[in-house]
């Protein structure tokens, strides 16, 4: 069975995914960062792909990725970094970035060696469905990879329920419209539009990110979804921490509770 449908079948409400971006805070810390959240216990972890225009980011996200390019990480260099990445860890892994870089490394390339090392899914915010559906879904099938899409508050019923229809895998739920960052409190407004998407009784698992950084934001969250996403809170402690092993095994379980 795929890492992802195995995750949400076992495992319907409390999925924690965590973000960090690839290269940061030192080049050769990736393998170093994915195997301390598995020890941690997170549920999903997602590889953030460094660019120099990540457009749905804020400004901590966005710091780590110009660090992660000025220390060199590459796409190539990921894939070198990830080869037998599975030996030491089980829990489903996905990669977030946008299409120019992935196109510039080449589409079926991409799809070769994000199978071959043991990738399961990718979050690419500026894809559109049209291009997904004409070009990319058949061969992200055939390599195992489940596609991500985004909603918001803003996204159209109409066009939440073509995303759900053409989703296997979650849907990300941005909570607000804004980029990612680490926030205090979840409001009223925020949860009107979660009870909104609740109602839409959707074939596929939710989970919330963006601004969600804490143990209280994070159950929140969950309770209006099967899970949510933090990556800004976690890409701050990181580039702050002097013992990375130790202090992401005490963050997820402070998230956990």
């Amino acid at each position: 069975m795929h890492r992802i449908d195995e995750l949400f079948q076992r495992k319907k409400e409390d999925v924690l995914n965590i973000y960090f971006t690839a290269g940061y805070p030192k080049l050769d810390d990736t393998r170093k960062v994915l195997k301390a959240l598995q020890e941690g216990g997170a549920d999903l972890i997602e590889i953030g792909i460094p660019f120099s225009d990540p457009v749905a980011d804020g400004p901590t996200i966005q710091e780590s990725n110009m660090q992660a390019l000025e220390n060199g990480m590459t796409m190539q260099k990921l894939f070198e970094q990830l080869d037998g990445f599975r030996e030491e860890v089980d829990v489903p892994v996905v990669v977030m970035g946008y299409f120019n870089p992935i196109m510039q490394y080449g589409l079926e390339k991409f799809c070769k060696d994000a199978q071959r090392v043991g990738i399961d899914g990718i979050i690419v915010p500026d894809l559109p469905m049209i291009e997904y559906l004409s070009n990319l879904k058949e061969m992200f099938d055939a390599h195992g990879i489940r596609n991500t899409f985004l909603i918001s508050p803003q996204t159209t019923e109409d066009r939440i329920k073509e995303i759900d229809d053409n989703t296997e895998g979650f849907i990300y739920m941005v909570s607000s419209a804004s980029v990612t960052g680490a926030k205090t409190g979840i409001s009223e407004e925020q949860i009107d539009y979660f009870k909104r998407i609740e109602g839409l009784n959707l074939k596929n698992p939710r989970l919330i990110g963006f601004g969600i950084s804490d143990h209280a934001s994070f159950k929140q969250a969950s309770s209006y979804s099967n899970g949510a996403i933090i990556g800004s809170a976690f890409v701050k402690l990181i580039g702050q921490s002097e013992d990375l092993n130790t202090d992401i095994k005490s963050f997820v379980k402070s998230i956990k509770g």
